[in-house]
């Protein structure tokens, strides 16, 4: 029963967003929205952005389900794209409001965890310290966010297989190089 009225709180939410800029929403508009009291949101939420948070990785979670291997990642992040896409005016609403910096940690957060669980899986074998792989999941989660979020800048336009395929190009063999290059297990080659 809990996930469905945060469901309909949610639904309520993209509903009031296709009407008013999200600085204008109260929890009573959701509440009212939803034709529940406002104690009843508290009880699922702390707040407003409490809610977008679980949204957000509600959809991110279902977009990466099974997809977070290095064979796999592109369609994950094609599933991201996507999911983003799928909620373009909730997305949009939350981005250009007060909440632009807990959209770019929502995605960092996403995108790390696909990407540390590629850097785990293609360091099996290999002596490679967890500040290593941790540090090469972030450069490419930077990376990662940084075109995702120009790509919300830009209005979402382009479309996404492309920037996806075109990421692939980019990184094919590059996760596994570099953890050639860190390892320690392993004489580095002169280059």
């Amino acid at each position: 029963m809990s996930n469905i009225t945060k469901r309909a709180l949610e639904a309520s939410l993209k509903n009031l967003l296709l009407q008013k800029p999200l600085n204008k929403i109260t929890v009573g508009d959701i509440a009212n929205d939803c034709g529940i009291n406002r104690m009843t949101f508290y009880y699922h939420f702390k707040d407003i952005y409490d809610l977008i948070e679980w949204s957000c990785v509600e959809d991110a979670t279902k977009a990466l389900e099974g997809k977070k291997t290095y064979d796999t990642w592109q369609e994950g992040f094609l599933n991201i794209f996507n999911a983003v896409l799928d909620n373009k005016p909730f997305i949009m609403n939350v981005y250009r409001s007060v909440s632009r910096e807990q959209i770019e940690m929502y995605l960092y957060k996403l995108t790390y965890n696909l990407l540390i669980d590629v850097v785990n899986e293609k360091s099996v074998g290999m002596a490679v310290s967890d500040e290593d792989k941790k540090f090469i999941a972030d450069f490419y989660k930077y990376a990662f966010v940084g075109i995702m979020l120009n790509w919300i800048r830009n209005d979402m336009k382009e479309e996404p297989k492309q920037i996806v395929d075109r990421l692939s190009v980019l990184i094919h063999g590059n996760i596994t190089r570099t953890l050639n290059n860190v390892r320690t297990d392993k004489p580095l080659s002169n280059q």
